[in-house]
């Protein structure tokens, strides 16, 4: 009787040293998968070209240069964001339309600003592009396209509609 007890009290150990294996090594899979694509998202976004101003320093420019402010929010993990980086913002024709007509920013989700622009214009999900006056202002939300052309007629709607 004795002995089966043991075996039973061993069994129950095995099984929750079992588990708290695995779930490390849940843990550990999640987390490199976070850094590889956090890698690969700021990689597609370099590639863009597009800087790296904050919001503040945008809507300033904005003011200074008579232009809208092309605010993007967006996570350096995101599999969508790093989508619409790689088919869309990294086309030199799309990011001519974005350098004549807007100040581009990026707004990245795990970040103070991120949390703050996310409760200021109502924001649930990445990528969101907004649109912004000179003050900082929400115009529109564009529709998210990952065809580059699209996206361009979109901007050059938006700034014929807002300027």
């Amino acid at each position: 009787m004795q002995a089966n007890k043991n075996d039973v009290a061993n069994s129950k150990r095995k099984l929750w040293v079992n588990v708290a294996k695995i779930l490390v090594l849940a843990l550990i899979v999640l987390g490199v998968n976070r850094l590889v694509q956090s890698y690969l998202g700021s990689s597609a976004y370099d590639n863009t070209g597009l800087g790296d101003l904050t919001l503040s320093e945008a809507i300033d420019t904005a003011k200074s240069s008579n232009r809208l402010v092309l605010a993007d929010m967006s996570a350096i993990w995101c599999p969508s964001c790093r989508k619409l980086d790689n088919q869309v913002l990294s086309q030199p024709d799309v990011k001519d339309v974005i350098n004549q007509s807007y100040v581009f920013t990026r707004i990245e989700y795990d970040s103070e600003e991120g949390e703050a622009f996310m409760q200021q214009f109502d924001v649930s999900g990445f990528p969101t592009l907004l649109v912004l006056n000179a003050e900082g202002d929400k115009l529109v939300q564009l529709p998210l396209t990952f065809d580059p052309n699209k996206f361009k007629s979109l901007l050059q709607q938006a700034t014929e509609r807002f300027k």
